[in-house]
């Protein structure tokens, strides 16, 4: 009877009536919470259907198509990322890059799965996820120019732009190959991703800035 009666009151809170943005939000949460086991091409509609407590038509009530569906998966945790490796400004600049370069090698080890299928499974070839990953990289260019002590209209400030770019590159790909293969500790890790940006930026002001 005790059993009756908590599957009835399971069944009535799956059923629990949300505004189309509340569902909407709620979907996309738990394809996320999927995403950090498993590959995005492997986050099942169905399954995330069941979860929700919705059939698995009704989901595209909401989302175009499976890929609309991934796409908005994705941009969530591109945010998450960016939110999770926020800059502690309360640090000097060396203590803040590495805070957040420590933050970011932490929050990929727990998405170790999904991080190296966007970067480099099946999906990462897609325009649409392509522009999303995009994105993200040049909004952590933005955030390291932002707090740098480089002057905007610095003569120098283009080329540092194109060399932080490619520092980006280095850390997703160093970092990719460290998930895999782990041949260094991480603290190790973490000094070679923090040093390599001004021995790659060759400014001296920024390393500078680095070594206060």
């Amino acid at each position: 009877m005790v059993s009756r009666e908590r599957s009835r009151d399971q069944t009535v809170s799956k059923r629990v009536r949300l505004s189309p943005e509340e569902r909407r939000r709620q979907l996309i949460t738990l394809g996320v919470e999927m995403l950090r086991g498993r590959a995005l091409e492997d986050v099942s509609i169905g399954e995330i259907a069941a979860q929700a407590g919705i059939s698995r038509g009704l989901l595209f009530h909401y989302f175009p198509s499976k890929q609309d569906f991934h796409l908005a998966i994705v941009q969530y945790a591109n945010a998450e990322l960016l939110e999770k490796t926020a800059p502690d400004r309360t640090l000097p600049l060396y203590d803040m890059l590495r805070d957040a370069i420590e933050r970011y090698v932490d929050y990929v080890s727990e998405n170790r799965t999904s991080y190296l299928a966007l970067l480099r499974g099946p999906a990462s070839a897609s325009p649409e996820l392509v522009a999303l990953v995009t994105q993200t990289r040049l909004a952590l260019v933005d955030r390291i120019l932002t707090e740098s002590p480089i002057a905007v209209d610095d003569p120098d400030r283009p080329r540092l732009r194109l060399a932080v770019r490619g520092w980006i590159a280095f850390v997703e790909e160093t970092t990719l190959t460290w998930l895999r293969e782990e041949p260094i500790p991480r603290e190790t890790l973490v000094d070679m991703l923090v040093d390599s940006l001004p021995a790659l930026a060759l400014n001296p002001v920024l390393a500078a800035a680095l070594r206060a």
